[in-house]
């Protein structure tokens, strides 16, 4: 689709564009490296929330062929594979922060959670409360006590009711909680976007093969490949002026905190999402 996309776009824009994207080196710095050595963000979310905008360097389909025909001794002297991955890194950095920053808006507030915490107490008393005396009505049958006995299994009827009105207290804080409790949303762990466990199979279907939540998901996935694929190599030096030197090489990171630091990017490492954890793409439980 993106290649459909690219060939009609240079239609519009006439030969002048193919002439000078034809005059291009495969290594000058104008040609979008992300788009050589695989797919560029900016193809990805076109006509969606998170459109990037045209990408502001050269898309070429005979470079990309080229590059795809080169040797991968060529492949590694150039080290398009590094630009690439630094360019995945920018942009599922930058969601990350957005899905922070859309969890903490969903945490429940302090009283919120000392309610909470005092509902649970209280049924655990109960619970503790009716274990005992049901205990204790066996042992009074035994010994043929039956007023005490009916005694305290009128008391511990009068503990399951107060055990039943608690928890349907705690159901209904904890489906209110938070500024947005009363829908209850859940954060997307591979876009971001909220969804609310409300939703039918056909809303779900929509968002889970939406063109967002698949270009994070197909971003995510290529850059967890990576660092397979480029372990104990060395970014290659140089001289057309977007060279390594500038960013920093692969294992010091680029200037932006580097890769595989903090966190994974396969769905948000090791706290669920769409490649790794709970594998179900969100945070909280449905």
């Amino acid at each position: 689709m993106a290649a459909e996309q690219r060939k009609l776009l240079e239609q519009l824009m006439g030969a002048g564009a193919s002439s000078r994207a034809a005059q291009l080196s495969i290594t000058d710095p104008k040609v979008c490296r992300s788009f050589l050595a695989g797919t560029c963000p900016h193809d990805l979310f076109t006509n969606t929330k998170q459109d990037l905008g045209p990408c502001p360097k050269v898309h070429s389909e005979p470079l990309k062929t080229e590059y795809e025909a080169a040797s991968a001794t060529e492949k590694q002297k150039w080290g398009f594979e590094y630009d690439y991955m630094r360019d995945l890194h920018k942009y599922i950095d930058e969601c990350n922060r957005r899905i922070d920053v859309a969890q903490r808006r969903l945490e429940k507030t302090p009283d919120e959670i000392r309610q909470t915490n005092a509902l649970l107490k209280q049924i655990s008393d109960l619970n503790k409360s009716i274990e005992t005396g049901l205990l204790e009505i066996e042992i009074l049958g035994e010994q043929s006590e039956v007023s005490r006995a009916y005694e305290e299994f009128f008391r511990i009827r009068q503990a399951m009711q107060t055990k039943g009105d608690k928890e349907r207290e705690l159901k209904a804080l904890s489906d209110t909680s938070g500024p947005s409790g009363h829908q209850k949303l859940q954060v997307c762990d591979v876009c971001g976007a909220y969804l609310s466990r409300l939703d039918n199979d056909r809303r779900l279907a929509d968002h889970f093969y939406g063109k967002m939540h698949l270009g994070y998901a197909q971003m995510r996935k290529t850059y967890e490949a990576f660092p397979k694929e480029l372990r104990g190599r060395v970014r290659p030096m140089q001289d057309d002026g977007d060279n390594a030197g500038s960013r920093g090489g692969y294992d010091g990171g680029y200037g932006d905190g580097g890769f595989g630091g903090g966190r994974g990017f396969g769905g948000r490492g090791g706290r669920g999402g769409g490649f790794r954890g709970r594998g179900r793409g969100f945070r909280g439980g449905w």
